[in-house]
């Protein structure tokens, strides 16, 4: 049975995050998810925004963190070669009731050392010609970020792989009892391994690997936390020829979060929403009419001239809401060395990288004080076509004539580009996988042209069928059966 220092159960940002920090270490670090790929939960589906950290409630992890991981992801992301770019953010207020709430933000801002300024609406709208009439006074915040977050969650753990951390995937925690000698014994439907301490950061079912802990190490009257779903939808708007905003614009919060919001992305679309809705399955990601109804109606609130024609897809995520209105980050005060990262929603994304700092260097500072490694490896961005001049687009097209041919037209992605992600430490095996990484199927045409091409990609690189490649793992199926003899492929 193989034997691990620490395993970290789920491999979103937070458990990315977790791994690449002990990756630097001498020690023995798995990483289990119960999903086809990295970043599949939560991270694949939020507002991809690094929030300042004006908004938490003081005194609490979620404000401590918030702040301390938003002034790291910039050299954070310098260094993976990912996506970062600062891009300000107005809060709006549209009456004197949300101005006082204006007011009260502003103060945390300054307490916390957050720059932060008023501008009234006249000045709001010279900068952003699309905020709505009604808006009276905004609150700028200019340290607001955006990022890509399944492309930083897959390079931190590309990272921690070529030093040496293993990732299991398509593996859900079964059981996790005592091990023979000292520590964790874990068993999935696939193997069983032991560790000597367990981080937990898996996303909505924290509670229920907890859980099972409490059960395994016959604590099953101990107190554990209740994850309670959360659903946010989103419109996804193509690019457009005028930007619709520049900044993050923000309606003044409310009790079920930061409302509904307009996001520029960092390739260019904008996001509309989310929504919050809990719910009990914690599976159902899908999207319904009322819901984006409601976004459509409170986003109009704040922006006005939104091209609803323009709306190429909308999708639903799930945050791990809890009753305690706080991230849960602790050792468990009733099993020694089992560590909790649990009830990570907003501002989960934008406190990860302190998430991670947290547990390695305070909650776990003695049990992790493992010797740092004498030579750690840095891994190799992607090469980005669409981003490159012509003449350094000709000069790799001749070393790799793969680079030359296009399979998305939408986001101009090339065959070469669709290699390299199969081909990376932590590489696609799904269509999905191909898409989160490369992007074929994120344009206008969500995949219409280029799915087919990249499905056979897929299939040869991976030495399988087409019938076997699958849309997001073992039991999306894409393909049924085989209609005609294969025709000779040129792609």
């Amino acid at each position: 049975m193989e034997q691990f220092d620490v395993i970290i159960i789920g491999a979103g940002i937070t458990g990315s995050f977790i791994a690449h920090s002990l990756s630097k270490k001498e020690c023995r670090i798995l990483v289990l998810d119960k999903n086809a790929d990295v970043a599949d939960g939560a991270t694949m589906a939020n507002s991809a925004i690094v929030h300042s950290g004006h908004d938490p409630k003081p005194g609490t992890l979620k404000a401590a963190l918030n702040v301390r991981g938003s002034r790291m992801y910039k050299e954070i992301c310098e260094k993976l070669g990912v996506s970062y770019q600062p891009v300000s953010a107005y809060v709006v207020a549209t009456d004197e009731a949300e101005e006082k709430i204006l007011n009260t933000l502003y103060k945390q801002a300054v307490e916390r050392k957050i720059p932060a300024f008023f501008v009234s609406g006249e000045e709001a709208r010279k900068n952003e010609p699309n905020l709505s009439e009604t808006v009276v006074r905004a609150l700028e915040l200019p340290t607001t970020a955006i990022i890509y977050p399944w492309e930083v969650a897959i390079a931190l753990m590309e990272e921690a792989v070529l030093n040496d951390v293993q990732l299991k995937l398509e593996e859900t925690v079964k059981e996790i009892i005592k091990c023979d000698t000292e520590g964790f014994l874990i068993s999935t439907e696939k193997g069983s391994y032991c560790s000597r301490y367990v981080v937990n950061a898996a996303g909505v079912y924290a509670d229920e690997v907890y859980q099972m802990a409490l059960d395994g190490f016959g604590c099953k009257d101990a107190p554990c936390c209740k994850i309670h779903p959360k659903r946010g939808e989103y419109y996804v708007l193509d690019k457009l020829k005028e930007p619709l905003v520049s900044r993050v614009i923000y309606p003044v919060p409310g009790p079920s979060g930061k409302g509904v919001l307009v996001v520029p992305t960092t390739h260019g679309n904008v996001l509309l929403g989310p929504n919050a809705e809990y719910i009990k399955d914690k599976e159902d990601v899908s999207t319904t009419a009322e819901a984006l109804e409601y976004v459509k109606k409170n986003v109009c609130k704040t922006v006005r001239n939104i091209p609803f024609d323009k709306v190429i897809r909308t999708f639903a995520g799930l945050r791990p809401s809890s009753d305690e209105k706080d991230f849960i980050i602790e050792q468990s005060p009733y099993i020694k060395g089992f560590v909790n990262a649990a009830c990570m929603e907003s501002p989960g994304l934008a406190s990860a990288p302190a998430v991670a700092e947290y547990i390695c260097g305070t909650v776990m500072k003695e049990e992790f004080s493992f010797p740092y490694k004498k030579q750690y490896k840095r891994r190799k961005p992607m090469t980005v076509v669409r981003n490159l001049s012509d003449e350094e687009k000709n000069l790799l097209v001749k070393k790799n004539p793969d680079y030359g041919q296009i399979i998305c037209r939408c986001e101009q992605v090339s065959k070469g580009e669709i290699l390299d992600a199969i081909r990376r430490p932590v590489g696609a095996r799904t269509i999905k996988g191909v898409k989160k990484r490369a992007r074929p199927g994120m344009g206008r045409c969500q995949g219409g042209f280029c799915e087919p091409a990249v499905l056979d990609i897929l299939a040869k690189e991976l030495g399988i069928s087409p019938l076997d490649v699958k849309l997001a793992g073992s039991r999306s199926v894409m393909l049924v059966e085989k209609m005609k003899e294969d025709r000779d492929d040129k792609i």
